[in-house]
């Protein structure tokens, strides 16, 4: 038992590590899941500046990505979606309606010019193996920008989820310009679809939301919602609108649904209803308001960490100086290796070095030789000599050599050394240069977004460079605030009360969200939701709203007899608490209840049991005669008489169904 304990604990740990950071869970490094990263590499490999077919494109990410066409597919449409990552051409759904893309042989696709300038730089990635060795793939792209805020991003994985919420292009840069400066700055999330947002308790990604619908009620007799809340369709808040009008929780005349690629849904109203009565409806009832939890779960340095959206910010405004560096000293390196490339090819021809390999019988001489020959222009060279440098200037054609023009080797000496004092330069001012960098992507978006789609597969959209949804601060739509009490609550002479019995008589009207209060036949009292259909007893002495505001200031007076003595007693008394759903007891157990009212003050008599030496056989009482007792004391007795019966003067006692 131990060895399969073990087993299953090691084998748990490494699946839930494996769902947690190679399947649900974004890299904070580049933003992406692994389907993604995947899918990004593959059209970095086969661009060619054609478009391809998406069915070929997923074929060729199968060979990094082990787990099927299926969720590359629908991936890749997510990722061309956003526009700034590939280029589309064919039909990949609509944002606002919820059509899905067409079949991937139909549409077409290739990487964005955008994305190879924030994420591809191969001389400075880490690659790996591939699941079956065949090929190379990236740990992880070294992005320059925040891509994990730009696409956003959900995943549950074991025991953790995430939940980004995307953000605007040119707020997530302008952002990380001022972080990069030591300016502070706010950011919120951004949907194309517009909608207005209430960031109050976002807590900068860790938090939530409440998105609405955008109305637009300059008719009072219809209103045209002109923007979807985040992460809603069309067709998903039609499909709500709908559910409400069935449930008959909003009036309404008809929907039209006329959105193409920009939200406009039309809802006309019937008569006597008017948009300013709707309004709050459609907030309670339908999708036209949601709240969305958000959490920033991200992969930082292997490991899940929840991040907010200023932290990852101001990590990618440090990450970006890093990879301007790298980059930096990258081209720094191989120029001066290329420097010292064409110093070699200089010398080797214009001293004739490779005069004095012709007498040479052996490989070995030969590279002597060569190596000899710039002993004495050790000065001049950057480095030392190398079999390897030998064997490049060896492989230089008798063309090349009769050719060789020394002004032009010259001229490109002195711009690699120029290219090399800029560098160094650079490499000083890495701040500068990182902020030089994001204005240029600005300016790369604002070129692309002024292009025409139907012409140019790089266009964007213009809104991508402009907040979509409006942040502004409005409280949940309360649908207890705003439901109408307009649901009948019956009691039948079977003793079922609720608002599914048919017949019997109506006691209450009620909501859904409504509690009630009952008092049985029997002294029973108790709390409980609205019920569909409950059966409570054969009688009952009262029924209404249990709000404790209410409840308790009536006073109830409760007579009783004790069926033993036949004596009987008086309990005055107010209900301050409850537990729902549990039956609670006016009276002591075995005691027969008479009566029960909640008037502060009537009259009620006494029949006795007539007996030899009994002469008076009716007595009245007033009840305000007797003082309030708690809820959990007895009752006072009223004579040490038998009573037969009881008479209670009626004063149009609403509260009391003797049924």
């Amino acid at each position: 038992m131990a060895f399969i304990k073990n087993l299953f604990d090691k084998n748990f740990i490494e699946y839930a590590s494996y769902v947690i950071r190679d399947r649900a869970i974004p890299d904070l490094e580049d933003g992406l899941k692994p389907v993604q990263r995947r899918i990004m590499h593959t059209l970095f490999n086969i661009d060619d500046g054609r478009m391809h077919k998406v069915a070929s494109v997923v074929g060729d990410c199968m060979k990094f990505h082990p787990h099927g066409d299926a969720s590359i597919g629908a991936a890749l449409v997510v990722l061309a979606n956003k526009e700034i990552f590939i280029q589309r051409q064919g039909n990949f759904g609509n944002l606002y309606t919820g059509d899905t893309a067409s079949a991937s042989r139909y549409i077409e696709c290739c990487v964005h010019p955008l994305a190879k300038k924030f994420l591809y730089n191969p001389n400075i990635t880490e690659y790996v193996p591939s699941y079956d060795g065949r090929s190379k793939e990236p740990v992880a792209f070294r992005a320059k920008i925040p891509v994990v805020l730009l696409g956003g991003a959900e995943g549950i994985a074991v025991g953790m989820s995430t939940k980004i919420l995307p953000y605007n292009i040119k707020e997530v840069l302008d952002a990380e310009i001022k972080a990069l400066r030591g300016e502070p700055f706010e950011i919120y999330p951004d949907s194309p679809t517009g909608g207005l947002m209430d960031v109050s308790n976002y807590n900068d990604g860790n938090g939530k939301i409440i998105t609405r619908a955008k109305f637009d009620l300059s008719d009072e007799k219809k209103i045209v919602i002109t923007e979807l809340p985040l992460e809603t369709t069309s067709k998903d808040l039609l499909d709500s609108i709908d559910a409400a009008y069935k449930a008959g929780k909003i009036k309404i005349s008809s929907v039209e649904d006329f959105t193409t690629d920009h939200c406009n849904i039309e809802i006309k109203l019937p008569r006597g209803v008017y948009s300013k009565d709707v309004e709050k409806a459609l907030y309670a009832y339908t999708s036209c308001e949601k709240s969305i939890a958000c959490q920033m779960l991200v992969i930082k340095d292997n490991m899940p960490v929840a991040m907010t959206a200023t932290e990852i910010i101001k990590y990618y405004a440090k990450k970006l100086t890093g990879i301007i560096k790298d980059e930096l000293e990258f081209e720094r390196g191989s120029l001066t290796e290329e420097l010292h490339q064409r110093t070699l090819e200089r010398i080797f021809i214009e001293e004739r070095i490779y005069k004095s390999i012709e007498q040479m019988k052996t490989a070995e001489s030969v590279n002597k030789a060569v190596k000899d020959g710039f002993v004495p222009f050790k000065d001049e060279l950057i480095r030392d000599v190398t079999d390897e440098d030998v064997e490049k200037l060896l492989k230089i054609p008798i063309r090349r050599i009769s050719l060789f023009d020394i002004n032009k080797n010259r001229d490109q000496v002195k711009a690699i050394n120029e290219r090399l004092k800029e560098i160094a330069r650079r490499l000083k001012h890495l701040t500068d240069c990182a902020v030089e960098y994001l204005d240029g992507i600005l300016d790369e978006l604002k070129k692309f977004s002024a292009l025409d789609p139907k012409q140019d597969h790089t266009a964007i959209s213009p809104a991508l460079l402009e907040r979509q949804t409006k942040i502004t601060s409005f409280s949940a739509v309360d649908v207890k605030q705003i439901v109408q009490r307009d649901t009948p609550l019956r009691y039948d002479e079977k003793g079922y009360l609720g608002t599914s019995v048919n017949g019997g008589r109506e006691i209450l009207k009620v909501t859904p969200f409504d509690r009630i209060l009952i008092v049985r036949k029997s002294g029973l009292w108790s709390v409980c939701d609205v019920p569909d259909k409950l059966f409570v007893d054969s009688g009952i002495w009262f029924c209404n709203y249990a709000d404790k505001d209410i409840i308790s200031k009536i006073l109830f007076t409760i007579i009783y007899r004790d069926p033993k003595t036949k004596y009987c007693f008086i309990k005055r008394c107010r209900i301050s608490g409850w537990i729902m759903n549990r039956d609670y007891n006016f009276v002591p157990d075995g005691m027969e209840v008479l009566h029960v009212d909640t008037r502060a003050k009537f009259k009620f008599s006494l029949n006795y049991t007539k007996k030899p030496r009994v002469k008076i056989t009716v007595q009245e009482f007033k009840a305000q005669d007797f003082e309030e007792k708690g809820l959990k004391t007895n009752g006072i007795r009223l004579e040490s008489k038998e009573v037969d019966s009881i008479k209670v003067e009626d004063s149009g006692l609403q509260t009391k169904l003797d049924l």
